[in-house]
């Protein structure tokens, strides 16, 4: 089957950070294709906890669930509830938790999915089953919003052209498919010779507002952070500056150690709950970039749990929401 031959990006440098041990307990957050699990039910007596939204990853997985012979358990659910997934599982704490955020190359090779505006489909974009799709999002949200959205997420700087096109567009026919949006998209985003898709951020944007990556990602690393047994490790692999961003603040934060300095009196400082493994993102090699080209934007970034209490809560996110957004302006 396709998933057994799946090679995440990265993926050697993630098992290697994730350290798995003969008899540990590893929540695999973003099952896809299954290579991560693999790798880690390769070590004797491992047990993975394999989540996704996409119930197609979890329908593939179902052969390495049967020759893992028990070790493997798939839930098809939100990686930003693996904390609660681990508790239903009966878990106080696990070895290691491994996520490779963001769609996967799967997702964007099935036209049906509305991934990608190179295969013509539905504007769908969802990873799951549930909540709005892309074409939904597109029909429903003012001008601003979506602006904003392709802005901020989509890291669009000719947002507010595009934005004004969609608004246009719409008025005349309802946007159902990934062609005919990024042939409005092209229409006002002009792009050179070799670079990337007119559409490429606009589909970006979409797409994370439609799976709220950004609050899943945030809300999953604290999970991890809550789940994880002193010297468990955390490993997680990115696609874009965003992402990248999310979990280099986290890490960091919560590797902090001292506070004031010799001018100030000493801030109460809450002890670390991570120690970094990686001062500096691991990023693809040369051959792996010339095989898989999506691994050239891949950044990997790890840290090692001690046995600090779980930080308290950060403050809300800045970011666009999707059930803002589809209140409509």
């Amino acid at each position: 089957m396709t998933s057994a031959a799946h090679i995440p990006v990265l993926g050697r440098e993630a098992i290697e950070h994730l350290a798995p041990r003969a008899g540990g307990v590893y929540v695999d957050a973003t099952f896809g294709g299954g290579g991560y699990s693999r790798a880690i039910l390769d070590v004797p007596g491992t047990r993975v906890i394999g989540i996704d939204r996409d119930r197609t990853a979890i329908m593939g997985g179902f052969d390495l669930v049967d020759s893992s012979e028990g070790r493997l358990t798939l839930v098809e659910d939100r990686f930003s509830n693996l904390a609660e997934i681990c508790a239903a599982q009966g878990l106080d704490a696990v070895d290691g938790v491994v996520m490779d955020v963001g769609v996967s190359s799967m997702q964007l090779d099935q036209a049906g999915r509305g991934f990608s505006f190179r295969l013509d489909g539905p504007l769908d974009m969802r990873m799951g089953q549930a909540g709005p799709t892309a074409a939904d999002v597109v029909a429903t949200a003012s001008e601003g919003d979506l602006a904003d959205v392709i802005y901020l997420l989509g890291e669009e700087r000719h947002s507010r052209k595009v934005a004004r096109a969609i608004v246009a567009a719409r008025k005349d026919a309802p946007i159902t498919t990934t062609r005919a949006l990024a042939d409005i998209v092209a229409r006002v985003v002009r792009a050179k010779p070799g670079d990337i898709h007119p559409a490429t951020r606009t589909f970006q944007g979409l797409r994370i507002l439609v799976n709220e990556e950004l609050d899943e990602l945030e809300t999953a690393l604290a999970g991890a952070e809550r789940v994880l047994r002193p010297g468990g490790r955390l490993v997680v692999v990115s696609f874009h500056s965003l992402e990248d961003r999310i979990v280099k603040n986290f890490l960091n934060a919560r590797a902090r150690t001292g506070g004031g300095s010799r001018h100030l009196p000493e801030v109460a400082q809450v002890p670390p709950s991570f120690q970094l493994l990686t001062r500096r993102p691991v990023v693809a090699g040369e051959e792996e970039v010339t095989h898989n080209p999506r691994a050239r934007s891949a950044k990997l970034r790890a840290a090692e749990r001690t046995a600090a209490s779980a930080h308290p809560g950060d403050e809300e996110s800045s970011w666009p929401s999707l059930s803002s957004v589809m209140r409509g302006g």
